[in-house]
């Protein structure tokens, strides 16, 4: 029954994802991050469904929405990420290895670029980037929800793997997690009935436990970032302070012991395997980018150089021949150029956000402007910190939120360039009138009319 009930839902979503490729794309979001049918046993485990509303959605865009809606926006995030395509295609063109394991993994990275460029491109109003959002908090908090309730229920039993994908590594799992916790927890707290906010704590908190019992060291450290930023950034910082003094008397008294030996071991990484592993991974890091500094050894090309550079770091056969770092995998396997590319997309993202927050305290009625600010700074913190000890460069969550800050930006600056009286809170009657389009100025481009869509697709 599970197989047929989400091949069912797929199979609907086809049609009116051909007609509002919106639509489409906020189902393929729901399977990349929920990932629905790797929670079926049958015959729906093996289907390519991301693939069919894909190529649905693209070409419904170009049946219906060409020379109207544009397939992406010009954003200075966007121009960064077609770079870091054309860096990676040019690199392993020239890589030792062009195993059709590689070639496939280069293909994962193309999709998960393309995706996040149209995503641009359709998020276009407040209401669409509430519904993304929405889609990637609940389909995540899903499984933070579940994870946490089977901890309460086996007294803290360990979560050793995600649910699949990009997400099946416990450690992938808890980043994803991290990045997530901000966006329920803001999208939570803007509902406007007390159970929707009371909903989102327990979500947040559930799925904090959740985090802890993947074991996870990288992602511990991630959340106690987002959490101080989360206070950092709060206007009620007495309030703050007691939730993460709760928080530090939870992880003394309420998690398991096997949880707290795990998060006390970073002390003592020296004695540990795992910890070792890592900063050997480093150094052999660092040698590939010195002997191949300019474009790199090529995606996916970091093992196949392993036993090349790791005399006098590493003696006998490794557990995993990654970089152990996603800075270190994207310089090795790109460049320096894709490095310098790849950092400029993560902090130019920080500097639009802090632009913008500061935009919205000065802005009568822009307090959701500085909401969304706030929570896509948290979140791109939880990555940024697990992102020095997981190898996930090409992380479809960090370009997916990426594309979505690219598009925030758009919307805000619009939305303040409106005349009070018509700032409408989900903007429809001001859209269906005012394409995306910014004065002079302001250094963006132009968008072409909005068509005429049904009421649920905007």
């Amino acid at each position: 029954m599970r197989d047929l009930f989400v091949f069912g839902i797929v199979l609907l979503s086809l049609p009116f994802g051909f007609r509002v490729p919106f639509v489409g794309l906020l189902t393929f979001t729901w399977l990349a991050y929920m990932r629905a049918q790797d929670l079926c046993w049958g015959f729906a485990r093996s289907q390519r469904f991301s693939l069919w509303v894909g190529l649905i959605m693209i070409l419904g865009w170009a049946m219906h929405e060409m020379g109207k809606r544009p397939f992406t926006r010009r954003d200075i995030r966007a121009t960064m990420m077609i770079l870091l395509l054309v860096l990676t295609t040019i690199s392993l063109v020239l890589a030792t290895d062009q195993s059709s394991y590689v070639i496939t993994r280069y293909f994962e990275y193309a999709k998960i670029i393309v995706v996040a460029l149209f995503t641009l491109g359709q998020v276009d109003s407040r209401k669409r980037l509430k519904l993304m959002l929405l889609t990637i908090a609940l389909s995540l908090g899903f499984f933070g929800i579940k994870g946490g309730i089977h901890g309460i229920l086996t007294g803290g039993g360990t979560i050793q793997r995600g649910p699949g994908g990009m997400l099946e590594d416990n450690n992938d799992f808890a980043l994803a997690l991290v990045m997530n916790v901000p966006l329920m927890l803001y999208l939570g707290l803007e509902g406007s009935k007390p159970w929707m906010r009371k909903l989102a704590i327990v979500g947040v908190v559930l799925t904090m436990g959740t985090i802890t019992l993947t074991h996870s060291r990288g992602a511990f450290l991630s959340l106690a970032g987002v959490m101080f930023l989360l206070w950092l950034r709060s206007q009620r910082k007495g309030l703050g302070a007691m939730v993460l003094l709760g928080a530090i008397a939870a992880f003394f008294f309420v998690l398991p012991e096997h949880v707290r030996t795990r998060i006390a071991s970073i002390g003592h990484y020296k004695q540990d395997s795992s910890a070792m592993g890592r900063l050997q991974a480093w150094q052999i890091a660092f040698r590939e980018i010195k002997a191949y500094p300019i474009l790199g050894v090529g995606i996916r090309n970091y093992q196949v150089h392993w036993d090349e550079f790791k005399k006098g770091i590493v003696s006998g056969e490794a557990y995993a021949k990654v970089a152990h770092n996603s800075y270190l995998q994207v310089w090795a396997e790109g460049g320096t150029i894709a490095f310098l590319v790849y950092l400029a997309m993560l902090f130019s993202s920080f500097f639009t956000l802090r632009k913008l927050r500061r935009l919205g305290m000065r802005t009568r009625g822009g307090e959701w402007i500085v909401d969304y600010a706030r929570m896509f700074e948290a979140s791109l913190l939880g990555y940024m910190i697990g992102a020095t000890f997981l190898n996930r460069g090409h992380f479809d969550l960090i370009y997916h939120l990426i594309a979505l800050v690219a598009a925030f930006r758009l919307i805000a600056l619009r939305w303040v360039k409106q005349p009070e009286g018509q700032r409408e809170g989900d903007e429809l009657e001001v859209e269906e009138m005012l394409p995306l389009r910014l004065g002079s100025g302001t250094g963006m481009g132009k968008g072409g009319a909005r068509p005429a869509l049904p009421h649920w697709g905007r």
